[in-house]
């Protein structure tokens, strides 16, 4: 992420990208010929569309989409052209070893990444790829899932990554509080208790840190960047890849707290082991993770405000009662995490 400097002088021209300019930019820059035929997927951070290729094979084969490529144009100012390479890097590592992903495709002079001419706007193109995101999971499905992620992190954990974000209390909390802050967001009335309860969920939050392993992950690993065909599973959406913790990858997975996450928890976790070891002490991050997570969406909204999609997504944002919720959740959430045994994992296999 680039450090407040989330908008930019483009932020307008993405706002208006339009069919015809994200065509002209496949065909006139790479080269690919289109039939015309686009379709804008549903995206809140980045413009993606689905564009149909010009293909001279005859009659269109019915079980390939070959002649459909994802065209993928990067919010301006959110991330560095380095940054973004480094995702490049990763799902091109991933796909090496046969981790199954959606990598950008690799078209000019060997490039993933393009910008648009006549504007700093980076975009890549990648393959059309069939999938839903699973609804319910079986223990099979989850184990599947768990050994996938073992061999995703031991990519990861290889992965020198110097320019992706880093999965801190420092950046999550106490910098994104900044930014609520310093944009006057929070009601004056809530504004010191709001203040104290973050101080105190950063300074618990650096102690669980301070012995934490870190390696790139994917980020958002939930279900909605899980896509499934038949009985395989496949990851998307690496937009948020970053260094951190590998138990951020699996709590959000698995968010849920009661008997049965725990049951699944604890199949996804000895699967996972079959690729790679645990750190089984990093479960006690998971509530504090969950807390960040919190405030991090609160100032990703924040961020965003003025871009119409996210007016539309979030018309309560900004409102009193927003802020209100929001700390009554946060004060629920400091209670979880002073609860020693919540992720005690072997007392569930014991």
């Amino acid at each position: 992420m680039v450090q407040s400097a989330w908008g930019s002088q483009e932020t307008q021209y993405f706002y208006g990208l339009t069919p015809e300019r994200v065509l002209d930019a496949v065909e006139k820059s790479l080269g690919l010929r289109c039939t015309g035929r686009t379709m804008a997927h549903a995206s809140m951070e980045n413009r993606v569309y689905e564009m149909e290729l010009d293909v001279d094979e005859g009659p269109r084969r019915s079980k390939s989409l070959d002649h459909l490529v994802i065209a993928k144009f990067y919010r301006p100012g959110r991330w560095t052209r380095e940054q973004i390479l480094e995702e490049h890097q990763f799902l091109m590592q991933l796909q090496d070893v046969e981790i199954p992903v959606v990598a950008p495709r690799v078209l000019v002079d060997g490039q993933t990444l393009h910008k648009l001419p006549d504007c700093d706007i980076h975009y890549a193109i990648f393959p059309k790829v069939g999938g839903r995101s699973p609804q319910e999971l079986t223990t099979e499905d989850v184990e599947q899932i768990g050994r996938l992620l073992g061999r995703m992190h031991n990519v990861g954990a290889r992965m020198q990554a110097q320019h992706r974000i880093q999965l801190t209390p420092e950046v999550f909390l106490n910098k994104n509080f900044q930014y609520l802050q310093g944009e006057h967001l929070i009601p004056e009335t809530l504004r010191q208790p709001f203040a104290d309860l973050v101080h105190r969920l950063a300074e618990q939050a650096k102690q669980l840190f301070a012995h934490s392993d870190c390696i790139q992950i994917h980020g958002d690993c939930h279900l909605g960047n899980l896509l499934q065909y038949g009985s395989h599973f496949f990851w998307v959406d690496f937009d948020d890849s970053m260094r951190g913790p590998a138990v951020q990858d699996v709590w959000l997975l698995l968010p849920g707290r009661d008997r049965y996450a725990q049951q699944l928890l604890q199949h996804l976790l000895t699967a996972y082991e079959q690729m790679r070891p645990f750190p089984w002490e990093s479960l006690r991050l998971i509530e504090t993770l969950r807390a960040m997570r919190m405030v991090h969406f609160a100032a990703w909204i924040a961020h965003r405000r003025d871009d119409p999609a996210f007016q539309r997504a979030f018309p309560e944002f900004g409102h009193d009662r927003y802020w209100h919720q929001l700390y009554r959740d946060l004060v629920e959430q400091e209670e979880w995490m002073h609860r020693p045994h919540a992720w005690n994992i072997h007392d569930w296999m014991s």
